[in-house]
Order: C-alpha cells, then sequence, then structure tokens
C-alpha cells in the first residue's frame, strides 16, 4: 500500500493570516496536496488566489469546481461535486487528475465509472463544517473503500486521535480543513499529524 496522504481542503474564512502563505508552511510540513475551495467566491477571484496559491504550492494545488482555469493556469487537476461531474462527463478528457466528492459506497462506485482518480468520502466524524449531523463512521468509510479500486480520502472531523483508526480503514488518505485553517503553526501540525501514523 502507498503512504497515507493529507490532503489540505482551504476555507479562507477560518484562516487568521494570509492563505498562500499557509498553504506553502502545509506542504512544506508534508502535505500532499491542497485543494483550493472557496466556493463563495466568484470566478475572477477565484483565478487570482488560485494564482497565488499555485505560486506557493507548485503542483500539489488542485482546483475546485472552475474547471475553465484548469487550462488557463496550465494546472489539469480539478475536484469536483459527483452532480457537477454527472453534468458535464466530459471534464474527464480536460484533466489529468479529477477528484469527486461522494457521501456513500453507491456514489463512488458512480464517480469511478465517470473517471474519477479519487474520491473524498464524509463526512466520517462529527465535524463543525456540519454541525448537528453526526458523523457516518468508520464501518462506513471502510464500504466506500471497498466499493471502488481507486483511491478514497476520508474527510470530516479527522484529528490527531482518530486518524490512524482512520488509516486502518484502508482509505489512502484523509482530507483536513478546519484544523489546518485555523492551527498556529501550520507546518509543525502537519508533521505531528504524519507522527501520529
Amino acid at each position: 500500500m502507498s503512504t497515507f496522504e493529507l490532503v489540505c481542503v482551504t476555507h479562507r474564512g477560518l484562516c487568521p493570516g494570509d492563505l498562500p502563505q499557509r498553504a506553502a508552511a502545509l506542504c512544506r510540513g508534508g502535505v500532499g496536496r491542497v485543494i483550493l475551495r472557496e466556493k463563495d467566491l466568484p470566478e475572477q477571484d477565484y483565478e487570482a488566489l488560485a494564482r497565488q496559491v499555485l505560486a506557493a504550492c507548485g503542483d500539489r494545488l488542485v482546483l475546485h469546481h472552475f474547471p475553465a482555469l484548469c487550462a488557463k493556469l496550465a494546472l489539469p487537476r480539478l475536484h469536483l461535486s459527483l452532480g457537477a461531474l454527472e453534468q458535464n462527463p466530459a471534464l474527464r478528457a480536460q484533466v489529468e487528475l479529477l477528484g469527486v466528492s461522494v457521501h456513500a459506497p453507491e456514489e463512488a462506485r458512480l464517480a469511478q465509472a465517470l473517471g474519477a482518480d479519487y474520491v473524498t468520502a464524509g463526512h466520517v466524524f462529527a465535524t463543525d463544517c456540519k454541525k448537528g449531523l453526526p458523523g457516518r463512521g468508520l464501518p462506513w468509510l471502510e464500504r466506500v473503500v471497498e466499493a471502488v479500486s481507486i483511491p478514497v480520502y476520508a474527510i470530516g472531523g479527522i484529528c490527531p486521535d482518530n486518524l490512524a483508526a482512520v488509516a486502518r480503514t484502508g482509505a489512502a488518505g484523509a482530507c483536513l480543513m478546519s484544523s489546518l485553517m485555523r492551527c498556529p503553526d501550520p507546518e509543525f501540525a502537519v508533521r505531528e499529524l504524519l507522527a501520529c501514523l
């Protein structure tokens, strides 16, 4: 099995300082990918931020929900909702790396059938991002992993206390948002997480 990978999903609203600088520090710490989520930004503003984060993290950056920018920025890495890929399956041919967010084993199978290279599956544990909703749990994550042959990345409430248990499900990695956006020392936080494995 390949090395368990940590992925940062950005949310600049949670980040007390400069997001590109934080992304660079996370990469220095050992984050494998940075998914630039920022769903509230119009495309022009998203592009400006993406250029800054691209300069900070290079090819670890994955764009989110603006496929036209992949060609414009010469960055053929894209993450989408399953619905967006279903509406436009031709996007598969336009990028080299395609990730899809899923919330059930059958959704993971559909994403794989549509050509996804990996899926993010959640939310596994209770999280502030989904207030009041219980996590789906580790047995659920195992079912998603077993449903597909592509890598599955857990998301939702991942922390040092549960990271090793997530890795034992067969997941290829874990996505973190709030903790990596808020932590005072991003580089140290990633190293600490990796040490839990």
